[in-house]
């Protein structure tokens, strides 16, 4: 079977497929609301593999989800095989981080160049993954399915931001700059294997939820939030019950061999 159709019967798919973005748009729903942001396998001490038939057996055929260079190295190729004109970018994560921290540019995310201008198209960055394409334009909110977005421009950076609450936070940074596949595999391999990685040290998954809520897990946490952004929070206290929330909540196929648990 042709990648296309199995990518989309994974996603229980039957939306647009133009290269518009109507099909844009659709596709980062439906996408972040099946395919969920994970980390099982550094937390495993697994390797990640960024090869397109990697890609497609672990998140298409395989029942997993992974994280943005996985998750947008697969939406690369879908992309691109549904007309699009795209390009990898590079950007450094800035969640819940000051600004005069600089975090590792260990991100990537899309450029989709459109007859209308370029759009950023983003599956991979964890619990605040955008769930619809955003217009590459500064200073103008954006609504999606979930939270409001925006761009900005400062000193010649540019912050992807989301609106929680009343609140803007920067969710990533970045130049514009061109992420080639050599500079993907080398920051792959410090997010995947570096003690310094986060990934390394702290487990955690993500989806969206088709009613605009979400849920996240970091760790023994369990969050569901609602569309109202109302947030129920669980602590699990063993493997059973994490392995449950992970296959129940995410929809994963859980690697049949025990999963440490991760700190309290």
């Amino acid at each position: 079977m042709a990648l296309l159709d199995r990518y989309f019967a994974r996603l229980d798919y039957g939306g647009p497929t133009a290269p518009t973005v109507e099909t844009l748009h659709a596709l980062a729903l439906a996408h972040g609301c099946v395919v969920p942001f994970e980390n099982l396998d550094p937390w495993l001490g697994r390797p990640v593999s960024l090869q397109l038939d990697d890609l497609v057996a672990k998140l298409v055929s395989g029942g997993r989800g992974g994280y943005c260079f996985e998750q947008n190295g697969l939406m690369l190729e879908v992309l691109a095989q549904l007309g699009f004109r795209v390009t990898p970018l590079s950007a450094r994560v800035r969640l819940q981080r000051p600004r005069d921290f600089t975090p590792p540019r260990t991100h990537v995310f899309v450029r989709v160049d459109l007859s209308d201008g370029p759009w950023l198209f983003d599956v991979g960055v964890g619990g605040l993954s955008p769930t619809a394409a955003l217009r590459w334009t500064p200073d103008v909110v954006q609504d999606t399915p979930h939270e409001p977005r925006r761009l900005v421009k400062e000193d010649g950076r540019w912050f992807h931001q989301v609106r929680l609450g009343e609140t803007w936070s920067d969710v990533c940074e970045f130049t514009g700059e061109e992420m080639p596949p050599i500079d993907r595999e080398v920051a792959n391999w410090y997010t995947s294997a570096h003690p310094g990685s986060h990934f390394r040290s702290r487990l955690v998954a993500a989806r969206a939820t088709v009613d605009g809520g979400r849920r996240t897990l970091l760790n023994r946490e369990y969050t569901v939030r609602g569309p109202d952004g109302r947030a129920t929070t669980t602590t699990l206290a063993t493997e059973e019950s994490l392995r449950g929330v992970l296959t129940e909540a995410f929809g994963l196929e859980v690697p049949p061999v025990a999963i440490p648990m991760p700190p309290a």
